[in-house]
C-alpha cells in the first residue's frame, strides 16, 4: 500500500508533469472506482490543472474551469498505482478484466492512468468541489511532518490513547498517512515493542517514537523525491529494514526478523532490538500447531 513517502512523491512528480496542463477527458474504465457521480468526471474535460496536493494518503489534483474549481481526489489503497505515459495509447481504453481503473488524457497526448492489481477493489476516485467534501480526507488527523506537529501535540494525541502504539500509529483520524509497512520501521527505529499499550508511554518514550517517526518518514521522503513514479515501489522495499522481511537478520543486531500474521495483514519487528528478546504470540501459528 502506498503510504505517506509514496504518495508525498507521487504528489511531487505530479506537480512537475502536470501543473499548467489541459485535461483532455476522464476516463472511468472500472465503475466501481467511481465513489461520488455530481459533479460527473466530465466535469474535468476541459480544465486547467493548478495545484497537486496531498492529504494523508489522498492525492488531491485541483483543476480550474469555466464551472470554477474541481478536485481529482484519488486513494490508491492497497493495490492501487498511478502510472505515467508520456504518449498515451490511441483510442479509448477498454472495459475488461484488466488492472486500469481510470485514465486521464491531457491535451498535449500524455497522462495517467490509475491501475489496481488483485481480485479485491479498494482504489477509490472522487471528483469534488472541496477535498473535504471526501470522508476519509474530512477525518484525517494531523500529517507527522507539519511543522505544527510537534512534540506537544503528539504527545497530547496519545493522551488517553488505550489501544497498542501500532494500531494507534495506523489510524489516520489520529496520525494521517502512516500504514502497516511504515509503522513496523518506525517502531523498529524507536525500539519499541509493536504490542506496547500507547498509555503506558513515558515521556522519554514518547520523545524517542516522535523522533523516530519523523526521521523514519523524512528519510523515506527523501529517498524518493526526484524519482519517476515507476521506480517508487522498488524504492519503498530497498528501504524497509524490518518491514516485508521476515527470516532475514536485523541490520541492527543480526537477530532473526519475525512476524505476526493477522487474518488481512502481518507486522514484521526485530525481538532483540524491541520485545527484549521475546518473540510475540503468533495467534495464527498457535492454531496451526494445535
Amino acid at each position: 500500500m502506498p503510504e505517506l513517502p509514496e504518495v508525498e512523491a507521487l504528489r511531487a512528480f505530479l506537480d512537475d508533469h502536470l501543473v499548467g496542463k489541459e485535461i483532455a477527458r476522464v476516463l472511468p474504465v472500472a465503475i466501481s472506482v467511481l465513489k461520488t457521480y455530481d459533479p460527473p468526471p466530465d466535469a474535468l474535460d476541459g480544465t486547467r490543472v493548478t495545484t497537486v496536493a496531498r492529504h494523508g494518503k489522498f492525492l488531491d489534483i485541483a483543476a480550474e474551469g469555466t464551472a470554477g474549481p474541481l478536485h481529482l481526489v484519488t486513494h490508491l489503497a492497497r493495490a492501487g498505482w498511478l502510472q505515467w505515459k508520456d504518449v498515451l495509447p490511441s483510442g479509448p481504453p477498454r472495459p475488461g478484466k484488466g488492472p486500469l481503473a481510470l485514465r486521464v488524457a491531457l491535451t498535449g497526448g500524455d497522462g495517467f492512468d490509475l491501475t489496481e492489481a488483485g481480485t479485491t477493489k479498494r482504489l477509490a476516485v472522487y471528483v469534488v468541489h472541496d477535498p473535504a467534501d471526501v470522508p476519509g480526507v474530512a477525518r484525517l488527523g494531523p500529517d507527522p511532518l507539519a511543522d505544527a506537529f510537534d512534540l506537544a501535540a503528539f504527545t497530547a494525541l496519545l493522551a488517553g490513547e488505550r489501544r497498542r502504539i501500532k494500531g494507534a500509529l495506523r489510524d489516520q483520524s489520529l496520525i494521517a498517512g502512516i500504514g502497516n509497512a511504515y509503522s513496523d520501521e518506525i517502531l523498529h527505529a524507536a525500539t519499541m515493542s509493536p504490542y506496547k499499550p500507547a498509555q503506558n508511554l513515558t515521556p522519554e518514550e514518547i520523545a524517542h517514537l516522535y523522533t523516530a517517526m519523523r526521521t523514519t518518514l523524512a528519510d523515506a521522503v527523501a529517498r524518493s523525491h526526484g524519482l519517476a513514479a515507476g521506480r517508487l515501489k522498488a524504492e519503498k522495499k530497498s528501504g524497509m529494514r524490518v518491514h516485508g522481511r521476515t527470516g532475514e537478520a536485523c541490520p541492527v543486531c543480526g537477530d532473526t526478523i519475525r512476524e505476526v500474521s493477522f487474518s488481512d495483514s502481518s507486522l514484521q519487528y526485530c525481538p532483540t532490538c524491541q520485545t527484549g528478546g521475546r518473540p510475540l504470540a503468533d495467534r495464527r501459528m498457535s492454531r496451526l500447531l494445535k
